[in-house]
């Protein structure tokens, strides 16, 4: 949510600033702006709307400036309008700053900066913290900085840079993801590594209660009460090309079929066939601590929660551990029982998902061990947890999250022939689960290669306004997921079910009209998946399956089939969900949607 990008060097940094807002742009927003110091002072320019509006309004004439910041904001309080969008300033005009997160005390702050005298222009949170920072300076701008959050409660990633100071800028970070980009004469401050990937690979990661001086040739880090602080800087490993296009219409459909080699790389490495197990070092947990596990809660949000479903189904069936999968925004606040017998892993994309990360922390005072799924190296999800799996899918730029979904899933499915090989698996079935995983990974790129059968669908299907999703045991989730995609991207209404709880209430919403989706393998449960197909038919729905390659009885009596290969019961979601990635894409492509940027969402949900 929101993005902030900053720059301090030797070249003009407004392209630097609009090219950098451009790699965040998957984030969300309504509103764009940056804040220039020149000779004259501060230039702050903004506006509603996507960068592209905001490079409008510039004009061609580039400003002069080697030194400023940028912002999109996602609307939280206060509409998105020009008045409320970043970067806010002070009273004079001379400090200026662009804000992630969520303030929770600015009317006590508001109401006491209007008595202090200070004049309140916007709706927002944000404003409140520039002009703190303002009553609290006393020519040092890091130190006003520092005192202003001192007096503040709630989540802040923040830059700050000031007339009165050229060459400085000021980032603080609490519960929103900030890093430090170094360059050669020229350094940077982010919301994500994107930003400045062109410029630099080398990177410094800030932690909560963290305050970061950069300049162009250094950069110093204390926390909020003036402790001197040393990190390690990293590399990154992700390339330009990974972030780019490369030849497709949208990030979405590239990183769908980007699913083959991200699957890949999920496994690659992993797996021992002589030992028919999953090896995840990374867990920094023993045999003999794998045998004591008695409990496991997966807590993740959105698209994660339909992995650690699946997750769900895997693991209690491999290991006959008894399984909770929990939304991340609501564990805490439950009183959740827990005990030192119970492992809990968080699911999240970014590693920075506001709730997961609070869920997590929760059970980590709880005495319980934590453990982390994630993408994005560095995160705080992976620094913050006791061990965990990175899922490697590279970096994820589609706001509707695709490879992101079946690396976690794979991820998932590896832990569990881990916890079941500890158990009670033998040797020879952990060998025939390898050996079907890394299948996987070709069988994707078969179903790919059948995407214009799924386009032809979209194509009957894309005017109409609801959608229902049928699965039954460990394809439920892919329902649900398939569900999402739609509703995420299309702006179609679409709900996902178990297939025998159409008849509780759903298939009141079935005639001509509702096309139905319903994953349909050959399965223990194909029969009855069958006989609920035979009720959407008496009912004129129309059906759209996503069956077994092979299977010609279901052709007769659905409208529309899409074939996935064999593959193991556990493995099936892994395929089940792809042609419904596809679909959601294509649908969304004929409704003229903006398919990597959906109204209303953000890709990393860094507030509560």
């Amino acid at each position: 949510m929101c993005g902030i990008v900053g720059y301090v060097g030797e070249k003009q940094a407004q392209p630097i600033l609009l090219n950098g807002l451009k790699r965040l742009e998957y984030r969300g927003y309504d509103s764009a702006g940056l804040a220039l110091l020149t000779p004259q002072g501060l230039t702050v320019s903004k506006s509603v709307g996507k960068i592209k509006d905001l490079e409008a309004l510039l004009g061609e004439e580039e400003i002069q400036s080697f030194h400023g910041m940028a912002h999109t904001r996602w609307a939280t309080h206060g509409e998105p309008n020009h008045v409320n969008a970043h970067p806010h300033t002070d009273g004079f005009g001379e400090i200026a700053l662009v804000h992630n997160g969520i303030i929770e005390n600015y009317r006590t702050l508001r109401e006491y900066l209007q008595r202090e005298g200070f004049v309140i222009q916007t709706d927002t949170d944000t404003e409140i913290l520039v002009h703190l920072i303002r009553h609290s300076y006393r020519d040092d701008l890091t130190e006003a900085v520092r005192v202003a959050l001192t007096q503040v409660r709630g989540t802040y990633g923040i830059a700050v840079v000031s007339s009165l100071h050229p060459g400085l800028i000021v980032a603080a970070r609490m519960g929103s993801p900030l890093v430090v980009g170094l360059g050669d004469g020229e350094n940077f401050v982010a919301s994500d590594v994107s930003a400045m990937l062109e410029h630099t690979n080398r990177v410094v990661y800030l932690e909560d209660g963290e305050i970061a001086a950069i300049t162009k040739d250094d950069y110093k880090i204390t926390t909020i009460d003036k402790v001197k602080i040393s990190h390690q800087i990293q590399e990154i490993s992700w390339s330009l090309d990974q972030i780019e296009k490369s030849g497709y219409d949208h990030f979405m459909l590239k990183e769908i079929h980007e699913q083959p080699s991200t699957l890949r790389n999920a496994i690659r490495g992993r797996l021992s066939h002589d030992d028919g197990i999953a090896r995840l070092n990374g867990l920094n947990l023993h045999a003999e601590e794998l045998r004591r596990i008695r409990r496991v809660i997966i807590t993740a949000c959105g698209t994660s929660w339909h992995a650690a479903l699946i997750g769900k189904y895997l693991i209690e069936e491999a290991a006959r551990i008894p399984v909770e999968v929990e939304y991340a925004s609501e564990f805490r606040y439950r009183s959740p029982i827990i005990d030192d017998s119970t492992v809990l892993f968080a699911v999240s994309q970014s590693g920075e998902t506001a709730d997961t990360l609070a869920a997590m922390r929760e059970a980590g005072q709880r005495g319980c061990t934590v453990l982390g799924i994630v993408n994005v190296v560095g995160s705080t999800i992976a620094r913050e947890s006791d061990g965990g799996v990175y899922i490697h899918a590279g970096p994820e730029i589609g706001v509707a999250s695709t490879k992101a979904f079946t690396s976690q899933v794979m991820v998932l499915t590896m832990i569990s022939s881990l916890l079941c090989r500890m158990r009670q698996c033998s040797v020879q079935q952990g060998r025939e689960l390898i050996q079907g995983i890394e299948k996987i990974p070709q069988q994707v790129e078969q179903i790919l290669s059948t995407e214009q059968v799924i386009k032809d669908i979209a194509s009957i299907y894309y005017r109409v306004d609801n959608f229902l999703y049928l699965g039954r045991g460990i394809n439920f989730p892919v329902a649900l997921e398939g569900a999402l995609k739609l509703k995420e991207i299309s702006y179609i209404h679409a709900e996902g079910y178990p297939a025998a709880e159409m008849k509780h209430g759903p298939i009141a919403l079935i005639d001509e009209n509702m096309p139905v989706v319903v994953i349909a393998l050959k399965d223990p449960v194909y029969d009855k998946v069958m006989s609920n197909i035979a009720e959407v038919r008496a009912r004129n729905g129309k059906i759209i399956a996503i069956a077994t390659e092979g299977d010609t009885e279901i052709a007769e009596r659905v409208n529309h089939v899409i074939y996935i290969p064999h593959t193991l019961r556990q493995l099936t979601p892994l395929l089940s969900v792809i042609p419904l990635q596809l679909l959601a894409y294509h649908i969304a492509v004929l409704r003229g949607c903006h398919v990597d940027q959906p109204r209303n969402l953000a890709k990393s949900v860094t507030v509560e």
